[in-house]
This record gives structure tokens, C-alpha cells and sequence, in this order.
């Protein structure tokens, strides 16, 4: 039986995400943290940080959108930081291409909510499970859902306290980022030979693209690289 046929969704899945997801919400707290201080300083209204984490939430892009944002905008700002948040987002093209065999199965309104509250966090959570032999849909849903709940509610204490601290670098907020997913990274770690090549592709790619091309189109091209080299890897394992 296929993975696609097996699927399900059930609410001992969605409880089994929830309590999957508990590991990563530390750091996904201190990253909405950050986001919210760093909105503060970047002269965004309560609302429009709250309504950000709520309806973007993508805490990546939502950081390097306050680095684009203005008090008075123009046509080219607004395509601008369109532009940069599509970029930085394009790796959920691949990661919701990697969950449609299971979830396919499930009713299309359901499907796009799930990509709705689709993080990095639920994703390696959910590719973890299924590599285990999971099947519960659930657990990607369950998972999805506490992050995006904790994301939402930790925005809030984060706006509170950037009103009071007038330099979030000075407590170190800024590298709340790069720790965050350096941690999710060592849930995919599979060992040297499927994952040690396709990481080290990745950043070369990534890194010289870097030094060649202005903007964020690194993140795209080294997420693109890394990923090719893994399909080649699992093709003739």
C-alpha cells in the first residue's frame, strides 16, 4: 500500500503533532520575540506587527521584511519587499511538493489550510515521522497549528518589550535566527553520505551565488541545489 493511500487524519495524529512540535517552540518563541521587538523599532503599529505574524507567518521573511520597511511607500518599495519575501519564501514550493503524496488524499479545503500553517519546525517534524513510517496526516497539521498559535501569541510580548529596549542587539535578538534553524537542521541530519553532500552543495551554491548575484537569490539556488543533490543520492541508494 502506498504512502498516499495509507494516509489518515485523526485526532490521536493531531495530539501526537502537538507534542512533537513542544522541542521547537523555545526557539520559536525567542524568534517571535525578536520579530515583535524588532517592529517596534521599525515604527510598525501594534496591529500591523500582530496582523503579520497571523496572516504571513513566516518568521524568516517577516525579519528581512523590517529591514525593508518604510514610513512612506511607493510602488517600487512595496514590489521590492514583495520581491525579497517571495524569494525567501520559495523553498515552501518544494517542501508543500514533498507533502502532496500524503496529503493528497485529504479534501483540497483542508490541503490549503495545512500549507496555511506550513513552517520549517511542522515540516521536518512531519518528514521525520513519515521516514519512521507514519501515516497520520495529523501530526503535520497538529504540529502546524501549536507553532502557528505560539507564534501569533509570542509576537505580542515581543512588541511589549521592544517598547522598553531600545537596542535588541545588545541582548543578542539578532542571532535568534541563524540559531533557530541551525538546531531544526540536526532533526534531518540522516548521516554523512545522504545528508553530509547535499548540505555541503547547498552552501557552496548558496555562498557563491552570494558573491555573484545581488539580493536574496542565494537562498533560492543553494535550497535548489541542495535539493537536486539529495533526489540524485536517494535515486541510486
Amino acid at each position: 500500500m502506498s504512502a498516499a493511500s495509507s494516509s489518515t487524519l485523526t485526532l490521536s495524529g493531531l495530539a501526537l503533532g502537538a507534542r512533537l512540535a513542544m522541542p521547537s517552540l523555545p526557539g520559536l518563541v525567542a524568534f517571535a520575540l525578536a520579530f515583535g521587538a524588532g517592529s517596534v523599532q521599525k515604527g510598525q503599529t501594534f496591529w500591523e506587527s500582530f496582523a503579520s505574524s497571523v496572516f504571513v507567518a513566516a518568521g524568516t521573511a517577516q525579519l528581512l521584511s523590517l529591514e525593508l520597511w518604510r514610513d512612506a511607500w511607493s510602488l517600487g518599495a512595496l514590489l521590492t519587499i514583495v520581491a525579497v519575501t517571495a524569494t525567501v519564501n520559495a523553498r515552501f514550493i518544494l517542501m508543500g511538493a514533498s507533502l502532496q503524496p500524503w496529503m493528497s488524499p485529504q479534501p483540497v479545503p483542508l490541503q490549503a489550510a495545512s500549507l496555511f500553517i506550513l513552517f520549517d519546525a511542522n515540516w521536518l517534524i512531519a518528514e521525520k515521522y513519515r521516514a519512521e513510517g507514519g501515516r497520520d496526516f495529523g501530526v503535520f497539521v497538529g504540529a502546524g497549528l501549536v507553532s502557528w498559535l505560539v507564534w501569533i501569541c509570542a509576537t505580542v510580548p515581543g512588541y511589549l518589550a521592544g517598547r522598553l529596549i531600545s537596542d535588541p542587539k545588545a541582548f543578542g535578538l539578532d542571532l535568534v535566527l541563524p540559531c533557530f534553524l541551525a538546531s531544526l537542521a540536526v532533526m534531518l541530519w540522516r548521516g554523512p553520505r545522504r545528508s553530509g553532500l547535499p548540505w555541503a552543495v547547498a552552501a557552496g551554491v548558496a555562498a557563491l551565488t552570494q558573491a555573484l548575484v545581488p539580493g536574496y537569490v542565494f537562498i533560492v539556488a543553494g535550497s535548489l541545489a541542495g535539493a537536486i543533490t539529495g533526489a540524485l543520492i536517494h535515486d541510486r541508494s
